[in-house]
């Protein structure tokens, strides 16, 4: 039996050899944070559950191939990539608001590999334009535009009063207005569109 103190790493490793009971392990220390996630944006509990079911079927059919460096980072970039792909069939996903701002014109049809590889990409960028922020500003800008935790619930969770939550929510929005009026790049601007709209 495998105790709490394991790590994500140790017990990735252990699946990779066939460990169900580390799967499991795995499955219950994330299973409700996606499930929560999926549900903020699907608005379905169902919906929500047989994302996060689906997710994790695939990760356990692709053990042997995945080279997993972070299993949280993984995970939840792999849970909003499905949550993202239902939002885009319903016509709720932020890339129609992102070609709007941008003007682009492009194909209805858009290649699947392409979509997650710019969802990725989306995350990876916006960790990159966070790091000049202290850790504990980046800390709840995240927790706040990305796992959707409100103000009260970050508050709590570190301690401190809602009014200095606010104020780092808002001193990390500067940052990043900032970076889009230095460097107007597609990469920031859709960055941004995306956070406006979460």
């Amino acid at each position: 039996m495998y105790k709490s103190k394991v790590t994500d790493q140790e017990l990735w490793h252990a699946v990779e050899q066939d460990d169900s009971k580390a799967f499991a392990v795995l499955y219950n220390r994330y299973w409700h944070k996606l499930f929560k996630t999926a549900e903020y944006y699907l608005k379905h509990a169902d919906s929500a559950e047989t994302i996060v079911h689906d997710v994790f079927v695939v990760l356990w059919r692709r053990r042997k191939h995945l080279k997993i460096e972070s299993f949280a980072d993984y995970i939840h970039v792999t849970a909003r990539y499905h949550i993202f792909k239902v939002l885009k069939a319903q016509k709720l996903s932020p890339i129609e608001y992102i070609e709007s701002y941008e003007t682009v014109e492009k194909e209805e049809t858009l290649n699947t590999a392409d979509e997650k590889l710019s969802y990725i990409d989306f995350e990876i960028n916006l960790r990159e334009s966070l790091k000049p922020l202290p850790q504990r500003c980046r800390e709840i800008f995240w927790l706040s535009r990305i796992d959707h935790l409100s103000n009260d619930e970050i508050a709590a969770k570190f301690g401190i009063s809602k009014r200095t939550v606010e104020n780092q929510i808002t001193h990390a929005l500067k940052h990043l207005r900032t970076l889009i009026k230095d460097n107007p790049s597609h990469t920031l601007s859709l960055l941004w569109v995306i956070i406006v709209m979460l």
